[in-house]
Formats: structure tokens, C-alpha cells, sequence
């Protein structure tokens, strides 16, 4: 649908500097820019992180202060670029709504953002479902070779919270139909084409990293790659125009490029590799997130998405509210908005925890404070003091009410904080080497980041150790699928736990993506939607304009 109120899309690529010739609109207010802009040697910007202390179930309000940090930087004359990934449906019609931020900090236009945007989704959708369709056919055939259907270990996809995939028959009524056999759905932000689109630098190492996906073993238990059964160029073809970034605006007409969107208590959590290379080498400061809080998406994007694309960040904007302090300080999700000076003194453990976290990769930090309106002058001054003790400044931002003019505190904070690295930028700093073994790597990551004592593998994690092992897999960097509620593996163990073991269930291989996924506690790769989902807020109106799609709307 149009959108007055929108500048054309055209008009800002060309602030950014990007030639019209590599702009393909998509519709009036989206489009895709061709990874031919990527080329020639233009000085990087500078890179920003926004994460978060642990959320409460609504989320604490990162992507909306990530798009108020851009706008606030650009009211202070910077050539700033959000780059920021793409909403998955689940969410959009599941317990958090949208994905495109709040208030007057939004990106626009954000119903096309939050339903069909560009099709990327559809795209990797669709691409992982012709893998499975391919392996299973393979299996019915037996051409060009046997495989035992028992092994085949490619599940199907959706963009779309539903419980009752998790777990299904296939292949029955005959022979005709397959060999039955238990499969399952994983959301599309959990399958590995959405992880190794988002890791790939190009058109060729999108299809050697589809190539290298495992989908089963032969009778010997050798692993079948889909470059096996010709599956990667066909693939390619669906994920053609998925990989170009998409470039959107912010509701004051700045860029962003928004683009990928990997789960990050499932996935790895972060924009695309290729889009945050883009805004770095357009814009002069680059706002990028990732998902969830400080222990999810945060460590991967440091030790897998910056180790893979050889990107390290200036400093991390950690988000909080009084709101999520007060949770994990004891109160009552319910009673969270009233003032209570002992639960929110309780809560800075939380926050202390993750700045320890920033700390140890050797990062600067800004706390800033997504105000909400029942917010005291006392209990910010009592954060603010807390924060200093702690060496980091607060910043206040209320982007969702006033938009950029709501973030100038944060984008002088932030400057503050780049400038200081101009000189010594940070360097890489990672929770663990690659020659670790798995299992140090995970408990390197459950003790530094999380504050776990130690891991217990399972069993069975421990026979998916072993056969990674022997696919030539244990050097690969680890994405942990643990719950974004808590530092622990546990969503009910709110605050700081510690004492804690971390329990690790099972670890897939994502040869492709190149990294093991370990799964903890409960966690599951297809949500489930809740008793009133999002969905029952959304109204079509008579001009088209959709409402209800994020939270507040």
C-alpha cells in the first residue's frame, strides 16, 4: 500500500551514496541493492552493537531503541545505517507482534516489513523444503544411491508458530507414498539455509555452504551432503534475490538495511553478514543488533557471526528497563510497573552480570534505559549511580515517544564511547578457540557468559559429540539454542543464578551454517503460539492499511 508520509527509496540510497543502477525497487517503499555495491575498498564505519540484559516475555524494547539510536545519530549529523534483521511471522502473529520497532522509532514501511516484505522468507522457506523433498525422493528411488530412510535427519519449515508440526508421520498411505518414518517442522528463522544465508559473503559461497549441508548416511554411515544429490544450484536459483540486502527507512526517512532474520534462542540471532558489510561501507556509524539478551544473541554474534565475517564492533549498547530490573528482582510479572525500590536494587545483579559479560570480550558499554512512562526520577538516579559504579553511563532514551529527539542522550553516549576507540579500535576477543574441543567450547560459554558452574551433556549429546567428531565437524564454532528468560537453562530461574549446571540434550551438526547447534533444558525449534496470539489485534482496513501488527498499535 502507498505511504505518504515515506520518502522514495531512491532518494535514500542516494544519501547513502549507493548508484541507482545497483537500486531495484521493490514496490515503492522496499528494495533490494545488488552485491556489486559491495565492491571497491571504501573506509569501514563504525560498528555498534545493541543487546539487552535478559528480557521479560514482551521484550524490553531493543529493536525500537536500535532504530531511535540511528535516527538520534542522524539528528546529530552523522551518516548513520541501522542494520537490522528481517521480522520471522512467528513472532508477528505469536506473543511479541512485530519486529520493526514502536512508537515514532519504527521502520517504515512496517506492515510490508512485518507480512511479506521482499519474500525472503518464502525464499528460504522454500528452499529448505526442496531439500527435503529431494532426500526423500532420493530414499524412494534409491537413485543415485541408497540412502536408509531412518537416517535422513533434514527436517521441513514454516514461518509460522505451530506446536502440532513439531512432531509428524510422513510417507503414509503405501509405497507409493514413502517409507513412513517420524519427522518434524522447524520454524523458518531456525532452518539452517535462513543461518547460512546470513553467513554467506556472495552468490558462490551461498551454494558451496548449501552443498555442504549433511542430510542423512549411507548404509556405511557416511554422511549424504545435499551437494551429493545435485540439490545446491537448484536451491541457489530460489535464493537468488533473497541475498541481496533489502533497504527500507527509518520513520524519519533515514537508511536501513534490513535483512535476515536467524532466531536467536534457536539460531544465531543477527542480520546478514552481507547487509552489515553494506551499511559499514556506506554509512559512518552502523547501529546493528542482536536478538534477545546479552548471553543469546549477543555471544553468537560476537564468536560466530564477527569471527566468520572478520568484524569486531566499537563498543555494545545494553539495553534495560525498571520494568525487566524490578522481574528479576522478584516482583510479580504483573505488579512490574509500581515502584518498588528494594526488587529494582535487587535486579542490578542482572544487569551486572551482563556488563561482566561485555566486559570480557573487552568491549565498552552504554546502559541505556528504554523509558517507560511510570518511571521515577528516583529509581533512575538509583540505576544511573549504579551503572558509574560499575563503569558504564546510562543514558535515557524514549525514542518510542519522541522518536530521534528522544535519543540524543543515547547517540551523544554512544558517540562518546566511538570516538574514545578511534585511536585503539577493540580487538577480537572471543569465549573460546576454535582447536577447543566442543565441550570446552560450550562450557566456556555456559561459565563466562552465562555464570553456570559446569554442563551436563546427556547421553545422547554425548553420542552426537562423537559422530560430529567423526564428520570432521568438532572445530566448528557452537550456537547455543538455550531460553532467552534467563540466564540459566531454566526460564523460571530469573535474576542472577548461580550455582547452576547448564544441560545440553542434544547437538545437531549445521555443516553448512558451520556451526553445532547444542540444544538446552527445554528448548524447542518450533514455537508454539500462545492462548491469544497476536493475530486476533490485526485489522485490515477499507484504504488497506493494516494495524495491530506490533505491540502499542
Amino acid at each position: 500500500m502507498p505511504h505518504a508520509h515515506l520518502r522514495p527509496i531512491h532518494a535514500v540510497a542516494q544519501d547513502l551514496g549507493v548508484a541507482d543502477a545497483l537500486v531495484y525497487p521493490w514496490g515503492r517503499n522496499r528494495a533490494k541493492i545488488d552485491l556489486a555495491a559491495l565492491a571497491g575498498n571504501r573506509p569501514p564505519g563504525r560498528l555498534v552493537l545493541v543487546s539487552a540484559i535478559t528480557p521479560t516475555p514482551a521484550g524490553e524494547g531493543k529493536t525500537t531503541t536500535s532504530v531511535a539510536l540511528a535516527m538520534g545519530l542522524c539528528r546529530r549529523g552523522r551518516r548513520a545505517v541501522a542494520a537490522l534483521r528481517e521480522p520471522s511471522l512467528g513472532p508477528v502473529f505469536g506473543s511479541k507482534g512485530g519486529g520493526t520497532g514502536g512508537g515514532l522509532a519504527t521502520l517504515e514501511p512496517a506492515d510490508d516489513i512485518n507480512l511479506h516484505f521482499t519474500g525472503d522468507l518464502h525464499a528460504i522457506t522454500s528452499a529448505h523444503n526442496l531439500l527435503a523433498a529431494l532426500v526423500d525422493n532420493v530414499a524412494h528411488f534409491r537413485d543415485p544411491f541408497p540412502i536408509d530412510a531412518r537416517t535422513i535427519r533434514w527436517r521441513r519449515a514454516l514461518d509460522m508458530n505451530d506446536r502440532f508440526l513439531r512432531d509428524v508421520i510422513v510417507g503414509l498411505g503405501g509405497k507409493p507414498n514413502g517409507v513412513p518414518r517420524q519427522t518434524g517442522f522447524d520454524i523458518t528463522a531456525a532452518s539452517e539455509v535462513m543461518a547460512i544465508l546470513c553467513l554467506a559473503t556472495d552468490l558462490a559461497d551461498l551454494e558451496r555452504r548449501l552443498a555442504r549441508i549433511v542430510v542423512a548416511q549411507r548404509d556405511d554411515g557416511s554422511p549424504v551432503r545435499a551437494g551429493d544429490i545435485a540439490a545446491p544450484a537448484a536451491m541457489t536459483a530460489l535464493l537468488r534475490d533473497a541475498l541481496m540486502p533489502n533497504l527500507v527507512q527509518t520513520r524519519e526517512g533515514g537508511p536501513a538495511l534490513v535483512h535476515g532474520g536467524p532466531f536467536a534462542n534457536i539460531a544465531h540471532g543477527c542480520n546478514s553478514i552481507v547487509a552489515t558489510r553494506m551499511a559499514l561501507a556506506y554509512g559512518e556509524d552502523v547501529v546493528t543488533e542482536a536478538g534477545f539478551g546479552f548471553d543469546l544473541g549477543a555471544e553468537k554474534f560476537l564468536d560466530i557471526k564477527c569471527r566468520t565475517a572478520g568484524l569486531w564492533p566499537r563498543g555494545v549498547v545494553l539495553v534495560a528497563t525498571l520494568r525487566a530490573l524490578k522481574l528479576h528482582g522478584g516482583v510479580p510479572l504483573a505488579n512490574v510497573a509500581e515502584p518498588n525500590a528494594g526488587a529494582l536494587v535487587r535486579g542490578f545483579d542482572q544487569l551486572g552480570k551482563h556488563l561482566e559479560s561485555i566486559a570480557f570480550y573487552g568491549l565498552p558499554a552504554v546502559v541505556s534505559l528504554n523509558r517507560f512512562p511510570q518511571d521515577t526520577d528516583a529509581e533512575i538516579a538509583e540505576l544511573r549511580a549504579y551503572c558509574r559504579t560499575h563503569g558504564a553511563e546510562l543514558a535515557l532514551c524514549d525514542g518510542f515517544a519522541q522518536g530521534g529527539a528522544g535519543s540524543l542522550e543515547l547517540a551523544d553516549q554512544v558517540r562518546s564511547m566511538l570516538d574514545a576507540t578511534d585511536a585503539a579500535p577493540p580487538q577480537p576477543k572471543y569465549a573460546y578457540e576454535l582447536d577447543d574441543t566442543p565441550e570446552e567450547k560450550i562450557r566456556s560459554i555456559v561459565r563466562n557468559v552465562y555464570g553456570a558452574d559446569d554442563v551436563d551433556f546427556s547421553p545422547g549429546a554425548r553420542r552426537d559429540l562423537a559422530t560430529i567428531a567423526e564428520l570432521g565437524g568438532a572445530s566448528l564454532p557452537v550456537c547455543m539454542a538455550k531460553t532467552h528468560l534467563s540466564l540459566s537453562d531454566d526460564p523460571k530461574k530469573l535474576g542472577r543464578p548461580r550455582g547452576h549446571t547448564v544441560a545440553v540434550r542434544e547437538v545437531r551438526l549445521s555443516a553448512g551454517a558451520g556451526f553445532l547447534v547444542a540444544l538446552t533444558g527445554t528448548i524447542v525449534t518450533m514455537p508454539g503460539l500462545p492462548r491469544a496470539p497476536a493475530s486476533r489485534n490485526v485489522v485490515v482496513h477499507a484504504d488497506g492499511r493494516v494495524t495491530g501488527l506490533m505491540q502499542g498499535t
